[in-house]
């Protein structure tokens, strides 16, 4: 038995970022980093916020956890071919914008950047991704570790451990088979369901906390024009899909065409080879040559 609920993204916006409902949160972060994660608090700044200035930047949600850690939360529904680059300037700017003028660089606070997207984010087999900075060697290829003085100053085991890190959730690649806890949670991203058998932390409070019956009826009506608006976004990408597949068929129709016409083959047969209509060949092949 499964049941429906809030999708994710809508919830991030409008009630997970209520105190009383860290709880959902911090059970999917602790999933997702391998630890038990507390949230300390929502922090709002410029990076989370939708404006004109800095639209190409929105954080969904910013928060800082209790090792003092800054965790940014994206979830992107739509193709953007810069999106690696988006990621890397989002943890940048969340990075400077947590340290204050005249505190020392060893004061920066680890930023840990974890997006859920609903597109294919370039190639690879897996759906779920984890990056981080090393050092290695270009000779000896040893990895550049922390002295005994840095561990002790900075409180931190490796290099990498001052760097952002990232996480990237590959939605739709994942095949709704759940083998693991955090496979559960995709599974709610993919599908706003979870089912009785799942174990994951924070799912059980989620679906006290998302249950759509709960909203009242303003809610209602606005999640509602939320999910319009993704299926109006949906349709969008997909029209546009099939715009630039006709034209690539038209195109190698057309290419096609032209050596065929070459080699004196009648337009007869190159419409029923190509598919083009009379008039086209004549047009595009004929008249625009002459």
């Amino acid at each position: 038995m499964s049941k429906k609920l809030i999708r994710f993204d809508w919830a991030v916006k409008k009630l997970l970022r209520n105190k009383a409902n860290f709880v959902v949160l911090e059970g999917f972060l602790s999933e997702i980093l391998f630890e038990d994660i507390k949230i300390q608090k929502i922090l709002e700044s410029e990076g989370n916020q939708e404006t004109n200035e800095d639209k190409y930047n929105r954080v969904d949600i910013l928060i800082q956890n209790a090792k003092n850690e800054l965790v940014i939360i994206e979830i992107q529904n739509t193709y953007e071919i810069d999106y690696f680059h988006r990621m890397a300037y989002g943890a940048s700017k969340a990075l400077t914008e947590n340290l204050s003028l005249g505190q020392p660089y060893s004061d920066i606070r680890k930023v840990i950047s974890i997006n859920i997207v609903y597109f294919n984010l370039g190639q690879g087999q897996d759906y779920v991704y984890k990056g981080k900075t090393n050092f290695e060697g270009l000779h000896e290829k040893d990895t550049l570790q922390l002295s005994n003085k840095q561990k002790e100053t900075f409180t931190k085991n490796n290099v990498s451990d001052i760097f952002p890190e990232y996480y990237i959730i590959k939605v739709n690649q994942f095949d709704d088979v759940a083998k693991d806890t955090l496979d559960e949670w995709i599974y709610f991203f993919k599908n706003s369901e979870v089912k009785d058998t799942f174990k994951a932390k924070g799912l059980t409070e989620a679906k006290e906390v998302l249950d759509i019956m709960r909203l009242d009826k303003d809610a209602q009506y606005g999640y509602n024009r939320y999910l319009d608006y993704l299926h109006l976004k949906a349709s969008e990408a997909l029209s546009l899909k099939i715009e630039e597949e006709d034209k690539i068929r038209y195109q190698k129709a057309i290419e096609i065409a032209k050596k065929m016409l070459q080699r004196g083959t009648s337009k007869e047969i190159i419409a029923e080879d190509t598919g083009l209509t009379i008039q086209q060949i004549e047009y595009f092949l004929i008249k625009k040559n002459q």
